[in-house]
């Protein structure tokens, strides 16, 4: 543990950032998935919404760092593909 006052502050800070941070990341693996589940059950208009939210979502994780920005758009990117693909069978 640290003695000077400062870095025990930073811990605590660090702490309540990590906690926040976790919360970003599993609510857009949620969206994500059920994203995924939406375009694989096959039906358009569920998917591209819950698609749009995923999409969403990513991007304020990414404004706000709890995420690399660049992981935010290939994980756009592969939703956007498999959406492509839903719509082509179609």
């Amino acid at each position: 543990m640290a003695n000077i006052k400062s870095s025990k502050k930073d811990i605590i800070r660090s702490r309540k950032r990590r906690l926040s941070n976790m919360a970003w990341k599993s609510r857009c693996k949620t969206l994500v998935r059920k994203a995924r589940t939406a375009i694989s059950s096959g039906d358009p208009t569920v998917s591209m919404e819950l698609s749009r939210q995923a999409c969403r979502q990513l991007d304020k994780a990414a404004s706000r760092s709890v995420i690399h920005p660049r992981q935010a758009a290939r994980r756009k990117s592969r939703l956007a593909r498999r959406l492509a693909r839903l719509s082509a069978v179609e």
